[in-house]
This record gives structure tokens, sequence and C-alpha cells, in this order.
């Protein structure tokens, strides 16, 4: 069954596809300039509140062993349904 997101991402395709091969490279560009600059917001997000975390006291700190122990002692909240 095609959705109606899907329809939209074909026509976006189609639109696409029909831009001279200069248009279509320069919109890639962009595109990637773009993702690249929405992945830099999200790392800056996570690390506000990964600083956050530490100001309350809420982050933990330890090797990568330490983190397998804690996981496998503590049972998750969809365990506890």
């Amino acid at each position: 069954m095609i959705t109606h997101q899907d329809a939209s991402f074909q026509k976006a395709i189609d639109a696409v596809e029909s831009l001279p091969v200069d248009d279509r490279e320069e919109l890639l560009e962009i595109l990637r300039l773009r993702m690249a600059e929405y992945r830099r917001d999200e790392i800056a997000v996570n690390a506000r509140e990964t600083l956050q975390a530490v100001r309350e006291k809420r982050a933990k700190f330890g090797t990568v062993e330490d983190l397998k122990k804690d996981l496998l002692k503590k049972p998750t909240r969809c365990m506890e349904n």
C-alpha cells in the first residue's frame, strides 16, 4: 500500500530528477550542508543536557564494565510493567 508520505517522497524525487544535472548537484550540496548543521545542533543540545545532568549529579561515571554491570542489575521500565 502506498501512503501519502510515500507519494510525496516520490513526487520530490521526480521533481529533483527533472532538474538539470548542475542544479541536482547544487541541491545535494545544500542538503549535505543543512544535514551537517542539523547534526551539529543536535550534538549541542545533547551536550547541554549532559552538562546539566552532571551539574545536577544525575550523571554517572565509570568504565564500560561498570555500565554493563549497572544495566544487568537494574530491570528496565519495560520489564517492570
